[in-house]
């Protein structure tokens, strides 16, 4: 097997983890944050009130966001531990802009682990829009997105 074979088949292992880690991370939090909801629906009693539904929904968006912040952070652990970078900081900066697709590029991957952050993009990107499918069924469901103001006979 050639060099240039080898570092590609290194590159998809290693992406195939981290993406099952984040995928579980993401399924274990968001389930976490639905059964949080669940138990705190006698106690916040969103339908009683907007000020209610206001805080269960930053209760959700601040859950996602901490999800979100876990999930970068395995991966500049990763580059960090790959030798990718000298400090955290930068392997940190570097997660985060690949991750959330920014892609600045300032900062960037040897060519060896080029794929696996091309692999972290895509990564975040479905995970940001699983998060966003969970936000708007819960606000739905919250009925925060009810249009009540439109039906003149209410």
């Amino acid at each position: 097997m050639s060099d240039e074979t080898s570092i590609l088949f290194s590159n998809l292992g290693l992406a195939t983890v981290l993406a099952v880690i984040t995928v579980l991370v993401h399924f274990w939090g968001l389930l976490f944050l639905t059964h949080v909801m669940h138990l705190g629906r006698h106690r916040l009693r969103p339908h009683e009130s907007r000020l209610h539904q206001a805080f269960a929904l930053l209760i959700v968006v601040l859950g996602i966001f901490g999800l979100h912040t876990i999930e970068i952070w395995i991966y500049a652990v990763t580059y960090l531990l790959l030798g990718e970078f000298a400090s955290f900081e930068a392997a940190l900066y570097f997660a985060t802009s690949a991750f959330t697709t920014v892609g600045f590029g300032d900062l960037v991957v040897s060519p060896r682990w080029r794929v696996l952050s091309a692999i972290e993009s895509a990564n975040g990107w479905i995970l940001f829009a699983w998060s966003t499918a969970f936000l708007l069924t819960v606000t739905t469901r919250m009925k925060l997105l009810d249009h009540e103001w439109l039906d003149p006979n209410e």
